[in-house]
């Protein structure tokens, strides 16, 4: 929000108040629950394991490129489980096609570079927490970045990225949604 006040001979003439654009994410596939097609399909899960459609707006100036991520803290491994990072995502995009985490399918934006998950692999890889584990938050955020390379490969590990990312971003935004099973 900025404040413009024009003042002459010590009285406020006028006070207006302008607000910024917010950086948002959407999207048309998921709201507060994650369905069946973002689901795994491993690990005891039998989901469709498609990563969602996502998009953005307002980027804040200087945004040279993009990078999302999907993050469980609720995962039992004391660290939480990285699902899906990609990065490198050219400034003129405004979002990923619906299963873009599938690598076989080269959705994704061209240049962009998914890395290694806790999974072991590079690409999406859906909610499955642990039977009866109760409900898991998954955090999709999508970061404004500096810079229009990390400086990684597709075998940086989720740390790795996560501190290059801290690093270069702008501006981020994150929507949520919750699996149990």
């Amino acid at each position: 929000m900025k404040q413009v006040i024009l003042i002459l001979s010590g009285i406020i003439l006028l006070t207006a108040t302008t607000f910024g654009q917010t950086f948002t994410l959407k999207s048309t596939d998921i709201g507060g629950q994650a369905t069946n097609e973002q689901v795994f399909n491993s690990f005891g899960c039998t989901g469709d394991n498609k990563s969602p459609q996502l998009s953005w707006a307002n980027a804040p100036e200087g945004t040279k490129s993009f990078a999302v991520t999907m993050y469980d803290a609720d995962a039992p491994t004391g660290s939480g489980w990285w699902h899906w990072l990609i990065f490198d995502i050219p400034a003129n995009q405004t979002g990923l096609k619906q299963a873009a985490g599938n690598l076989a399918l080269n959705l994704a934006p061209a240049g962009a570079i998914q890395s290694n998950t806790d999974f072991g692999q590079a690409g999406y890889g859906g909610p499955c927490p642990p039977q009866g584990h109760g409900f898991h938050q998954y955090v999709i955020t999508v970061f404004a970045l500096k810079t229009d390379k990390l400086g990684l490969d597709k075998t940086a590990n989720p740390a790795l990225v996560g501190y290059y990312l801290n690093g270069a971003t702008l501006a981020k935004a994150s929507i949520v949604m919750y699996y149990k099973r």
